[in-house]
């Protein structure tokens, strides 16, 4: 956690969750990063550049990234495959562009998919093509 608060769980330290992974346990990254101005997508992605993570998984209600909001426009256009510069440039509401920033800077993968479906985690994990890959350039 970003936060103080050892009764509940770990202060997040980068050495302590890579050695928790390389036991095969699962680490849940909460509270953001305990500073003020920083959005939870930032912390996000932050925390999985700090641990050398594959991808950044971003869990939604919907089922990646679209043109619009789906939930209010059914005709809005699904992305499956997307550059970091489209996303910023088009201000796609994703996730905040800072994160996405930080991902491109580093060239972390993002995948944006929908928590809500049942088998969806393990998915994306599993290497399915599921929801949105946000990367580099598109081919």
């Amino acid at each position: 956690t970003g936060l103080d608060m050892a009764k509940v769980a770990e202060p997040f330290n980068a050495e302590r969750a890579v050695a928790h992974l390389a036991a095969n346990r699962v680490v849940l990254f909460a509270a953001g990063t305990g500073n003020p101005f920083f959005t939870t997508d930032t912390a996000a992605a932050l925390r999985a550049l700090e641990i050398g993570a594959d991808a950044l998984l971003k869990a939604t209600k919907v089922d990646g990234v679209f043109d619009r909001d789906p939930v209010k426009d059914p005709s809005a256009r699904f992305f499956p495959r997307l550059s970091y510069r489209e996303v910023l440039d088009q201000k796609l509401e994703v996730m905040d562009l800072t994160a996405v920033s930080m991902a491109m800077t580093h060239s972390l993968p993002i995948v944006v998919f929908n928590l809500r479906k049942p088998g969806n985690i393990q998915g994306v994990v599993s290497g399915k093509k599921i929801g949105t890959l946000i990367g580099g350039e598109r081919s």
